[in-house]
């Protein structure tokens, strides 16, 4: 999730990243996190739609605000993350597990390439705002150290926020460890994270001009490790009802088939943006048209301009835009075609089967589609065109995203 600061200052940040004392990264065993099933979370079509406005400081429209002002659903997160298992069959929230301190305490956190603060539920977190996530207590490792005077507020584009303070610590994710990664303690977290149980943080693998850490920001846990690495990237390969796995410092061969085919990141915002080359509907021709968006683990959906959306929904049976869902739903028995992206001149199939999201009435009679319209030129490869592809996220110093064909 971005963080409400303006992403488009965000370059200005980067050199303000804080002199932290030089982190230790030790790389041993496996360099490969796997998925963890998170509980307990419903989908909601339009509340999925409304967080990536949010996310991203857009206005959205009347109707779904509508939607929302008459909703009873609406909390805090952004759909999807990082490696972990899919809650039920909706592939929406992820966690991993993350060791921190010494000795080690594991905590189950959300990851998310959309932003760049690496927060935890703590022992200094207010008693009533911890639901039985896991906390983190410093006092209890003995590698952990106070930044003094060093505090952190993030506030997300939904109301949601953590603030507190910074220390560092030893942080192991998969086989890596950062001695000496900036850990930031809430002490207060809003009502959104306190209901969501099945996290005990966030960690953000954005680029680090979007940390939050005042008077100078930190490193990411990423942004640590990477100059490390055997390579300096990590990789995705989310799946479809089944787990998944994130990998740091290499790429597994395995896991994907042909070539990786790798384009440009624009990260001048914080995120990875990058450009398509195009896109085909179902069995229909490859239409070449540069998309550039945001490739995004922390949400769900996809969303392209709407002269794509319609076009695809033209080739759904009794599908229509409906204001009061706010987006585009059809007919659940009915066959959605599959959606293809380019990425060069390599061609990254969505299966239709991916193309539905939830039910968009008590009674399942409708469902609320997977891709629909963006607004402000922003367009989002969300969970449902990263779970179709295996991904690399290169952090090299001109930094790039591959993408491979995979078995699904």
């Amino acid at each position: 999730m971005a963080p409400l600061k303006s992403f488009l200052a965000a370059a200005s940040l980067v050199s303000l990243v804080a002199a932290v004392p030089a982190p230790n990264v030790d790389i041993s065993g496996g360099t490969t996190v796997q998925q963890v099933r998170k509980s307990g979370y419903v989908r909601n079509g339009p509340l999925a739609l409304y967080k990536i406005y949010l996310k991203y400081h857009l206005t959205p429209p009347e109707d779904l605000l509508n939607y929302i002002k008459n909703s009873s659903g609406f909390s805090k997160r952004s759909e999807g993350s990082v490696t972990a298992t899919p809650i039920d069959t909706i592939d929406t929230e992820y966690t991993i597990p993350v060791s921190i301190g010494t000795p080690a305490q594991v905590l189950q956190m959300d990851v998310d390439t959309g932003s760049s603060d690496f927060w935890v539920f703590s022992s200094e977190t207010e008693s009533d705002e911890v639901n039985g996530q896991t906390i983190y207590d410093p006092s209890q490792s003995s590698t952990s150290k106070k930044l003094s005077g060093d505090t952190y507020s993030v506030s997300y584009g939904d109301g949601s926020s953590s603030s507190g303070e910074v220390y560092t610590d030893k942080v192991k994710i998969a086989g890596i460890t950062v001695s000496k990664q900036a850990v930031e303690v809430a002490e207060q977290v809003s009502s959104s994270f306190t209901s969501d149980t099945s996290s005990s943080g966030l960690v953000g693998l954005a680029f680090d001009s979007l940390n939050q850490v005042s008077p100078s920001a930190v490193q990411t846990f990423f942004g640590n490790a990477q100059s490390k690495l055997d390579s300096p990237l990590f990789t995705a390969d989310l799946k479809h009802d089944a787990a998944g796995s994130y990998g740091f410092g290499f790429i597994d061969s395995s896991l994907y088939t042909g070539s990786i085919t790798y384009e440009d990141i624009d990260s001048s915002d914080g995120f990875w943006s990058w450009t398509s080359s195009g896109y085909a509907i179902g069995s229909g021709s490859f239409v070449s048209t540069k998309i550039t968006g945001i490739a995004d683990t922390g949400t769900t959906l996809m969303t392209m301009p709407s002269s794509i959306v319609k076009a695809y929904y033209k080739k759904v049976s009794g599908s229509y835009y409906d204001s009061t869902a706010a987006g585009y739903i059809f007919p659940c028995g009915n066959t959605t075609p599959s959606f293809t992206f380019g990425v060069g001149s390599l061609r990254i199939v969505i299966p239709g089967s991916y193309m539905s999201y939830a039910a968009a009435d008590d009674d399942g009679t409708y469902c609320y589609g997977s891709l629909q319209k963006s607004s402000g030129g922003t367009n989002i490869f969300g969970d449902v065109a990263l779970k179709s592809a295996f991904v690399v996220f290169n952090g090299a110093s001109s930094p790039t995203i591959g993408w491979a064909t995979k078995n699904l």
